[in-house]
């Protein structure tokens, strides 16, 4: 095959297993998992913002500072994104005071999409980047490109889990989840398509959007619920399973460094 037809196969193929590996584990989850693997989201997403997108959006950038102020627009630019959701909610069915709180009573209950659309928005930003990075190694050498396909798949199988998830606690149908996801994942043919074009000064913008999305969502939306459960027990099964993301996300770190480095 040409290097142009390698880039297109492996972008599509990059984005749709990881999607597909991802949706196949989600799938196997019972709905009672799910209040329980938003623990293991969170981690995994703090883990693949700090540990993944992050440095990569520092190194991408002109200064530190540079990348710093990025991901705080991009949190100020989440944060009104989530309140146009809750205005829009808000005007469609009446709030009253608080009520467009979750109404459950506990971290299970959805949050009427806010934390499933950010989460959409800031994994497109991520698979947008992946493509110019499968893009740029295919452009170096095929064997190149090859592994550091296969190195983005194998690393974003665990953060794919817990968008997955994210999407479920929002109110997303598992099928919705999917589609929505999969069409995420076409991000990673128009970033390759950029790469080409040589239009690659928007990556360290794009990086940081991306992480900016996964620590608001983790922090702002997530974490909040779990405070609603304070008993010992629950505690400790949260920390475990946050530090399970996080060590997911560490696992598969050494063979995406090791291809993209």
């Amino acid at each position: 095959m040409t290097p142009l037809a390698w880039i297109v196969v492996m972008s599509f193929a990059g984005g749709l297993l990881s999607v597909a590996v991802a949706s196949v584990l989600a799938f196997t989850a019972r709905p009672t998992w799910v209040p329980v693997l938003i623990s293991y989201a969170i981690g995994a997403l703090l883990g693949a913002a700090f540990l993944e997108v992050l440095p990569h959006a520092i190194e991408a950038a002109e200064s530190p500072e540079k990348a710093a102020m990025n991901v705080l627009a991009g949190i100020m630019l989440f944060f009104v994104l989530e309140k146009l959701v809750l205005w829009r909610h808000c005007h469609d069915e009446g709030c009253q005071g608080h009520e467009h709180h979750d109404h459950h009573g506990h971290g299970g209950g959805h949050d009427h999409g806010r934390s499933g659309l950010l989460i959409l928005i800031g994994d497109t930003f991520h698979n947008f980047v992946d493509g110019v990075l499968i893009a740029a190694a295919f452009v170096e050498s095929t064997p190149l490109g090859i592994v550091t396909a296969l190195a983005i798949i194998a690393h974003e199988i665990p953060q794919e889990v817990g968008d997955f998830v994210i999407l479920l606690h929002s109110g997303y149908s598992k099928t919705r989840a999917l589609v929505f996801n999969l069409l995420s994942s076409l991000a990673t043919l128009v970033g390759a398509y950029v790469a080409l074009s040589h239009m690659q000064a928007l990556v360290p913008v794009f990086l940081a959007l991306a992480a900016a999305s996964m620590i608001y969502v983790a922090v702002a939306d997530l974490i909040p619920g779990l405070h609603k459960r304070t008993e010992l027990r629950a505690t400790a099964q949260q920390v475990l399973l946050i530090a399970a993301g996080i060590a997911s996300i560490v696992l598969a770190h050494p063979l995406a460094e090791s291809a993209l480095g």
